[in-house]
């Protein structure tokens, strides 16, 4: 049925190592994910590599806003993405990171083409730099009104209006997004990757359907424009692979995070043993290559990245499919609403395969922004996946189970019937094939309802009661199960923990998408159990409760958890002298305080730089939680608390004994 097997790898855009997984997120994975079980039900070999974004300046600022290391931001990041995406059955054959030796010989080795064959250029620019801040700053660091739209409060690279890019020095009304200063400019040298080397390439690639027609007609729009030099180095401080040959410049994450595919694949060849970059990337690889990503990011996959590749003797992509954003009841993710739901927090409340079946009724192979209406995800999963889909198996395993031992009948009741549900095999797989997953719902759910219509016609119920059609009720069962057999066939890449519990409860085959050239006849199975439940608007209304940000005042007008007299009591409350104050390397907010509690030295590091110049803190009286645990910090171990009350920023009050305190009085 499925032809030639065919050698693939896919992979989806790496998730940055800053934050969690949204519910926004997850249309991109869930839609790779389908494409991929897809093609392992027919057969083929289909690899499916991902990574962790692990590089830039916003992990840096981060991780020591928490006082840790990026590394350790990026692990902790890296293993709450892993288990978000298995809890909604994402199924990567390897998750990476691109913070890894792999990646970084990688990075050096392309690069050293790129320089050898003449595509790299260096040269001084004239960069933002936060004085403020002591720093450089990234292009998205920087924000502003679009030079090209006049669309406020864009990034500094490129706009999320128009998808123009530029330069941060373009932008109309320039702003820090660290203090919120004004940037100046200062000199650097920089490196730059001759984009305008492959134009000719370029166009070609793009032109020959490794694109969906609304990518192509954007890609016209850029060539237009001209293809500009791009700036593939920062300057320190910076996490990421230093260039080889200088002490302060950095590979920009936007070269080495592509890459990190090829190193994820390397990963998992070492391990596995299985093909590594050769096999994939190689220039005379054979195989078929695509990249699942969203619409922000076109820019990067369909230009610099195949350019990249193409410059350092790497095949291009056989496709890059590119997916809109998600909207949730027709409006863009809230906090304030309740709709910038986390990964974490729907699993609270309600089943992924759900999610996963309403985002394939969505999505079509094109740029447009699919909306998740709470309502209809409610009335559509439950009708479509409980009272048509499940609802077929519910209603003719029991007969099966109770009359006849759960052995099916040795031949179907309507022959001509399942040969419909199977003629429908290739139409289904050529939707999934072009991720038109709406019209594959469409019409799996439309062979549903045949289903549902021809055990309504026959009415096994009153068939058993009948002496005369007893015998049949075994034959329209059959009929019935291998028609849900069909179904769950072709829903499986979208259910596939329900099709696991399907097949076990049909015997125990793994389904393939072959399997529904040949009925389940003469075979026992066992007893039905519940596929799916109902999901209530409750639950949805628990979420989206769960997941609101609290209005502006409402977390200081919020009544606090109380606590017994006693608990406070615990709190060993000790009047200190500041002996010393100084600000700390590479922390924005931290100051380190040397306190004199009583003839007891104390180092102790307090958020508070944005409110206190540390010579005016020596000699003042604060009140310090004494016998709080040392925390370790990444600049070195904090023994206990000031006392300070205000908003965290420049609005902080330290807490101050009354005149005639002395260092090491209790407070009572």
């Amino acid at each position: 049925m499925s032809g030639a097997r065919r050698d693939i790898l896919v992979t989806s855009a790496l998730p940055y190592a800053n934050g969690s997984i949204h519910i926004g997120h997850l249309v991109e994975y869930i839609q790779t994910d389908i494409w991929v079980r897809f093609q392992r039900l027919r057969g083929h070999q289909c690899t499916y590599v991902c990574a962790s974004d692990a590089h830039g300046t916003p992990i840096m600022l981060k991780a020591r806003e928490l006082g840790i290391s990026p590394e350790e931001l990026v692990e902790h990041y890296r293993e709450e993405h892993q288990r978000d995406f298995a809890a909604f059955l994402v199924d990567f054959d390897n998750y990476h990171s691109t913070h890894s030796p792999e990646n970084q010989r990688l990075v050096e080795a392309i690069y050293a083409r790129l320089d050898a064959g003449g595509h790299i250029v260096r040269r001084v620019i004239r960069q933002a730099y936060d004085e403020q801040a002591g720093m450089f700053l990234p292009d998205r660091f920087v924000r502003g009104n679009c030079p090209h739209c006049g669309a406020e409060d864009q990034y500094g690279d490129s706009c999320e209006v128009c998808s123009r890019t530029y330069s941060p020095s373009e932008l109309r009304n320039p702003r820090s997004v660290i203090s919120g200063t004004p940037p100046v400019e200062r000199e650097s040298e920089h490196y730059f990757f001759r984009l305008g080397d492959f134009e000719a390439s370029l166009r070609e690639w793009t032109r020959s359907g490794v694109v969906d027609a609304g990518v192509a007609r954007k890609l016209d729009e850029w060539f237009e424009a001209g293809l500009q030099d791009w700036d593939i180095s920062r300057d320190a401080p910076y996490f990421g692979f230093r260039i080889p040959g200088t002490e302060d410049k950095y590979f920009y994450v936007w070269l080495d995070a592509p890459i990190g595919y090829i190193a994820s694949l390397e990963n998992l060849a070492q391990r596995s043993g299985g093909p590594g970059a050769e096999a994939y990337f190689g220039a005379e690889s054979a195989a078929e290559l695509y990249h699942f990503i969203g619409k922000d990011i076109a820019y990067f996959h369909t230009l610099f990245w195949p350019a990249v590749l193409e410059g350092s003797g790497h095949r291009k992509p056989s496709g890059v499919f590119v997916h809109g954003f998600l909207t949730v009841n027709g409006q863009k993710m809230s906090k304030s609403r309740g709709t910038f739901v986390s990964a974490a927090t729907y699993l609270e409340h309600l089943p992924p395969e759900f999610l996963r079946y309403y985002y394939a009724c969505k999505l079509g192979p094109g740029l447009e922004d699919i909306d998740l209406n709470l309502e209809d995800f409610v009335s559509r999963t439950n009708a479509d996946l409980v009272g048509k889909f499940v609802n077929i198996a519910s209603r003719c395993a029991g007969f099966i189970q109770r009359g006849f031992d759960g052995e099916l009948a040795v031949e179907l009741e309507d022959p001509e019937l399942y040969a419909e549900f199977s003629a429908a095999a290739e139409p289904i797989a050529a939707l999934y094939e072009a991720r038109e997953y709406g019209k594959a719902m469409r019409e799996i759910m439309a062979l549903a309802d045949r289903a549902n219509q021809y055990i309504d016609a026959h009415k096994p119920w009153l068939m058993v009661k009948d002496p005369a059609q007893a015998d049949r009720v075994q034959a329209v069962c059959t009929q019935g199960l291998n028609l849900f057999r069909a179904l769950l066939t072709y829903l499986k890449p979208v259910l596939p923990a329900t099709a696991r519990a399907a097949e076990a409860f049909l015997g125990g085959e793994a389904l393939a998408w072959s399997s529904v050239e040949r009925p389940l006849l003469g075979r026992r199975i066992d007893a039905f159990r519940p596929l799916l439940r109902r999901i209530e608007m409750r639950a949805v209304e628990r979420m989206i409760e769960a997941s609101k940000a609290p209005a502006a005042g409402e977390t200081e007008a919020a009544a606090p958890e109380e606590i017994s007299i006693d608990e406070f009591l615990r709190s060993d409350l000790v009047v200190a002298e500041v002996q010393a104050a100084e600000q700390v390397p590479g922390a924005d907010k931290l100051l380190k305080l040397t306190l004199d509690l009583g003839g007891e030295r104390r180092t102790v590091f307090a958020g508070i730089r944005a409110a206190y110049a540390p010579e005016s803190l020596v000699g003042r009286l604060v009140v310090v939680v004494a016998n709080l645990k040392p925390r370790k910090m990444r600049f070195g171990t904090s023994e206990g608390m000031v006392l300070a009350a205000g908003n965290g920023e420049q609005d902080v009050f330290l807490i101050s004994p009354d005149s005639g305190a002395k260092p090491g009085m209790r407070v009572r």
